[in-house]
């Protein structure tokens, strides 16, 4: 739902978002982190961003201080979280999660990531997950089908782990997850409309299906292969 004016002021009580449950925080972490990999991809296909018009410079320079605020401060914003103390840390991600998010997002556009959420919906084990939980996951299938550097995954996968981030489909619940129910979301995430279609290329449910089998391959072959322990989620 879009409005024809902005806020005149937005108010966040970080002592509130403190001594709520972390998980709160780490889940507007992986709607915030997919700010910036969804406005780059919206930039490069040269599409619209959601307020419509193209992505500024302005906006592209927002998300990805999004991106970097959530990587440099994110473990140490969920320490203070889950001890609900309010640090340096916690302020600045929960500038990166409120507004950093919100002008990179509208002013920059979303691709894939948020399309992948949309699809996994359809399917009733990953009701009781949040929205930036299953933001997440379609961040790694937009990774997968970029085709992004290893460096980038690795990057990425580990600051999911350090948070307790879905990064599997045994994360949303999904580890016997069918070929057919993995249709039903590919479908869903590239129906008309859909925000994936800001993609530089064209996606199709095939495409998409691929890339989230490739999402949880490679999350699962990093965690064996890394030997870093998730962190807990609190769900």
């Amino acid at each position: 739902m879009f409005f024809p004016h902005n806020p005149d002021l937005v108010v966040v009580d970080t002592e509130v978002a403190a001594n709520a449950p972390f998980r709160f925080l780490v889940s507007g972490m992986g709607d915030a982190l997919a700010t910036w990999v969804e406005a780059r991809a919206t930039a490069e296909a040269r599409k619209s961003t959601m307020a419509g018009g193209q992505p500024t410079m302005a906006g592209l320079a927002l998300a990805r201080l999004c991106w970097d605020t959530l990587i440099d401060y994110g473990f140490s914003a969920r320490q203070a979280a889950q001890q609900h103390v309010v640090t340096p840390a916690l302020e600045k991600v929960v500038e990166a999660n409120t507004l950093l998010s919100g002008l990179g997002f509208e002013s920059g556009g979303l691709a894939a990531a948020h399309a992948v959420h949309n699809g996994l919906t359809a399917l009733p084990q990953s009701h009781h997950f949040m929205h930036g939980e299953k933001v997440n996951f379609g961040t790694l299938t937009q990774f997968a089908l970029e085709d992004r550097p290893t460096r980038e995954y690795n990057e990425f996968v580990s600051f999911c782990m350090s948070v307790g981030l879905p990064t599997t489909f045994a994360d949303l619940d999904l580890g016997t997850v069918s070929k057919e129910e993995l249709e039903t979301v590919a479908k869903a995430a590239t129906a008309p409309g859909e925000t994936i279609h800001n993609m530089p290329f064209t996606v199709t449910p095939a495409m998409v299906v691929d890339a989230m089998v490739a999402a949880d391959s490679y999350s699962r072959a990093y965690q064996q292969e890394s030997g870093q322990q998730p962190a807990a989620s609190s769900h």
